[in-house]
C-alpha cells in the first residue's frame, strides 16, 4: 500500500475533534473556503472526498433510519437524480463517544446517486457512491455527519474527467489504495471529541 495511504490521526475543528484516515486526503480549506461547520478533505487523483459536518440536532428525525434521512436530504440539496439507498444500518451506541452519561447514537447508510460537480449542469453528472454516518450527540444537541464520496462512473463532460479520466472509476484495489468503505469505517470508529466546549456552553 502506498505511503500516502497510511492512516494518521487528523485534527478537525481546530483540534476539538480528531479522526483517522489516509494522508492522501488533502484539506480542502487550503484550496478554497469551507463553511465553519464543515471540514472537507479530498484526494484529487481519485476524485474521492470525506466531509465532516456539525449540524443542530434534528429532533424531528427518529434515530432509526436517521442516516438514510440525511442521505436523501443530501441528494435533494445536490439536485441528484436516480438516488438509490443500497444499505442502511440499525441503531447502535458508541460507548467510547459520550458526553456526561449518554453515549452517541450512530446510524449509517450507503447510497448511489448522479450528481454534478460545483456549478456544472445535469449533463455533466457523475454516478457516485455515498457513505453517510450520523453520529447523534444529543446532550450537546448536535448531529454530526461523516460523508464519503466515491466515484463509480465519471461523465466525459464533468470537470473530474480531466483529472481522473472519463468512464468507470479505477477500483481502489487496482490502484493499491485503501477502499472507501474502509476509510469510512476508520473515520467513524476513530472519531473522538477532545474538547466538548466546541458545542457551546456544556457546563
Amino acid at each position: 500500500m502506498p505511503e500516502e495511504d497510511s492512516c494518521t490521526q487528523r485534527p478537525l475543528f481546530g483540534g476539538a475533534i480528531s479522526s483517522t484516515f489516509p494522508t492522501r486526503f488533502q484539506d480542502v480549506s487550503n484550496i478554497r473556503q469551507v463553511p465553519d461547520h464543515q471540514e472537507a478533505f479530498v484526494d484529487p487523483t481519485r476524485d474521492e472526498s470525506l466531509i465532516f459536518e456539525l449540524l443542530d440536532l434534528k429532533t424531528g428525525v427518529a434515530d432509526q433510519g436517521s442516516a438514510t434521512w440525511f442521505l436523501r436530504d443530501l441528494a435533494n440539496e445536490q439536485d441528484a437524480e436516480g438516488t438509490l439507498v443500497l444499505e442502511q444500518s440499525g441503531v447502535f451506541e458508541a460507548d467510547g463517544l459520550r458526553f456526561r452519561s449518554s453515549p452517541a447514537i450512530i446510524t449509517t447508510a450507503v447510497g448511489q446517486m448522479a450528481i454534478s460537480k460545483g456549478r456544472q449542469g445535469r449533463d455533466a453528472q457523475n454516478i457516485v457512491k455515498v457513505y453517510l454516518a450520523n453520529l447523534r450527540l444529543k446532550d450537546v444537541a448536535t448531529d454530526v455527519l461523516v460523508t464519503a464520496y466515491e466515484p463509480v462512473l465519471i461523465n466525459p463532460l464533468s470537470e473530474s474527467a480531466a483529472t481522473v479520466g472519463a468512464g468507470l472509476a479505477v477500483p481502489a484495489a487496482q490502484s493499491e489504495c485503501m477502499p472507501m468503505s474502509e476509510i469510512f469505517r476508520s473515520a467513524i470508529s476513530s472519531f473522538k471529541v477532545n474538547d466538548w466546549s466546541l458545542f457551546g456552553s456544556v457546563a
